[in-house]
């Protein structure tokens, strides 16, 4: 990241403009809301990789949301954010008075962008603040934390969504709307696989190597997996199998690199999925009585596209990345302002906790059968 020129961020912002009314038009349906509903201001916490290059960025195609502030335990990092985003020095918090957000009336969100250990105490201290809660996946470390999230939101009457990008994909919509259409009879089986070949060694992604911080395949990639599965099937899992199945324990001590398991679902659907940091792995493929349909890559930045068995073609729809991004924190900005639950609240990061605290809890007991807890 560099610090931008004056003149450079005038020529940023206009450039954005244009180019966000030139893209108006291809927004999905139901894109749009009435001209007097207010933007709502957004303050990013944690400016790691995911922050910088593609929720800041997507923040400024957004149309009903903004940038207004940044929570941060990387002091210097501070100053190239103000310049490139305008951000005044009201709106730069750190981690341990991140609890005076309370008095900003500019911030109405935040989104929590940390590493997975910091999710429950930073939703905790911007709920008691009176803010609405983004938090990324995975939500928690696991389902006890994700529930008190859940109920410190609940109680201090503030939104809390869980950032599943891929549930604002419209292809992926319409995977989730074809679970209870059954166009192919009933779903027999899936397969999810999410993983990448080769270890990013930047300084933002240190933490995925330790335990303490959520580190780990199964946490960062499975997520999807587990997802998929459910929004896919339209069903909950009722146990899990697990292998974790670790080749360089020399660089993933005390962490998965690759983690293979099998969801049961009822009415005899098996979800087979792998998550890796040592494979390439991104598809989504269900099975069904008289046919098959699927995604790949089915949880890419952009580029999703799919097929099915009678020919049907599920292309790219929503444009290069960020979009993906700013669709998603519309709609759950949309959500606050209309008043009505987001498309993915706390409750479904939950459920998915439940799977992953499973999947944990088998391989512990040497890939056990283990029962998803209701």
């Amino acid at each position: 990241m560099h610090t931008r020129r004056p003149d450079g961020f005038s020529r940023r912002r206009a450039l954005q403009a244009l180019v966000l009314a030139g893209a108006a038009t291809a927004l999905p349906k139901g894109f749009a809301v009435s001209p007097q509903a207010r933007r709502l201001g957004v303050a990013l916490v944690g400016l790691g990789g995911y922050s910088r290059d593609l929720l800041a960025p997507a923040l400024q195609l957004t149309r009903h949301c903004r940038l207004a502030g940044i929570v941060t335990g990387s002091p210097d990092k501070v100053p190239a954010w103000q310049a490139e985003y305008g951000i005044p020095d009201s709106g730069v918090y750190s981690y341990d008075d991140m609890h005076r957000i309370a008095d900003n009336p500019d911030i109405d969100v935040v989104y929590i962008v940390t590493p997975n250990h910091l999710h429950k105490p930073l939703t905790l201290a911007a709920a008691n603040a009176g803010k609405h809660v983004w938090c990324e996946k995975p939500m928690a470390m696991d389902a006890g934390e994700a529930e008190s999230m859940v109920r410190a939101c609940r109680d201090n009457k503030v939104q809390l969504a869980i950032g599943y990008r891929m549930q604002h994909e419209p292809n992926t919509r319409r995977f989730m709307a074809m679970a209870q259409e059954r166009p192919f009879g009933r779903i027999v089986q899936l397969r999810a696989d999410a993983g990448w070949f080769g270890w990013r060694q930047g300084a933002d992604d240190a933490w995925r190597l330790d335990p303490a911080c959520g580190g780990g395949a199964m946490y960062d990639m499975g997520v999807y997996c587990v997802n998929a599965a459910r929004y896919s099937t339209g069903l909950e899992p009722v146990a899990v199998r697990a292998w974790d199945e670790t080749a360089r324990r020399d660089i993933f001590a005390g962490v998965d690199e690759t983690m293979r398991f099998t969801l049961e679902f009822p009415d005899d659907v098996i979800a087979r999925c792998v998550t890796s940091f040592g494979r390439n792995l991104n598809t989504l493929h269900v099975d069904c009585e008289r046919g098959w349909y699927e995604l790949s890559p089915f949880q890419s930045y952009d580029g999703n596209v799919g097929r099915a068995s009678d020919g049907t073609r599920f292309p790219a729809q929503l444009g290069e990345r960020p979009r993906m991004q700013a669709e998603q924190m519309d709609q759950d900005a949309l959500a606050i302002l209309e008043g009505r639950s987001p498309r993915a609240p706390g409750e479904e990061g939950l459920r998915d906790m439940r799977v992953l605290d499973a999947v944990f809890a088998s391989v512990r007991q040497g890939n056990e059968r283990v029962r998803v807890a209701g």
